[in-house]
């Protein structure tokens, strides 16, 4: 899908349908509101722009943006509608991928009995101490002939999600297990409508073009995992 027939997806009976991430509860919400929101208030600074442009005017520069998302994720909903932009901004063709079928995939890998696109999901997994996630986003960046350039995964490398998410958690006695608690999810929700969601977004674009240049310059950056 397209970043526009993706949002558009996201507020239809057939995805919310699906089951939701473990921690929204079983039900969707229509988050396709939001999307189009943050769509319309993300900007490129113009160094961003400028990069962006550079890069996919070199021969075999990036010229192809494959992007699995969720929307139940805050990581997506922070990071996805970035990405639109930067393919907007370069010309790059974008299109996005569900990670899911009808439920959450929650193994180390996509069973492809459950999950459309286990395939493409199976190529771009997390892997961190000897284990493999389906951690969403995941931008793939490809030439015009759809050589592989870079991959980004999750969230930018200064975003330090786990800790902050674990001293949240702490703070609130009833948060426990698969239980959230009420003060956690305000405070949680409070982050992602405050200055340092959008500041993430602008480092995940930081970090790709940084990347990018790399591989246009030395030739092969190590894939981020």
């Amino acid at each position: 899908m397209t970043f526009d027939q993706y949002v558009t997806y996201t507020g239809t009976p057939e995805n919310l349908a699906r089951e939701a991430g473990w921690w929204l509860g079983p039900e969707r919400m229509d988050f396709s509101g939001l999307l189009r929101d943050w769509h319309g208030r993300a900007r490129l600074s113009e160094a961003q722009t400028s990069a962006i442009r550079w890069l996919a005017a070199q021969p075999d520069g990036p010229s192809r943006l494959l992007v699995i998302s969720e929307e139940w994720s805050s990581d997506c909903r922070r990071d996805v509608p970035m990405l639109a932009r930067l393919a907007e901004a370069g010309g790059l063709e974008m299109r996005i991928f569900t990670r899911d079928g009808e439920k959450v995939g929650r193994g180390p890998r996509a069973d492809p009995a459950a999950s459309p696109n286990a395939d493409i999901v199976n190529e771009f997994l997390r892997e961190q101490d000897g284990r493999t996630y389906q951690s969403v986003p995941v931008a793939v960046f490809y030439t015009k002939e759809l050589r592989y350039l870079y991959q980004y995964i999750e969230f930018p490398a200064i975003y330090h999600k786990e800790r902050i998410f674990r001293a949240m958690q702490a703070k609130d006695p009833d948060d426990a297990g698969e239980r959230r608690g009420d003060g956690f999810l305000r405070e949680w929700r409070a982050l992602q409508e405050g200055p340092f969601f959008p500041m993430w977004a602008s480092a995940a674009v930081d970090e790709i073009l940084s990347a990018l240049h790399e591989r246009m310059v030395v030739g092969s950056p190590e894939r981020r995992s």
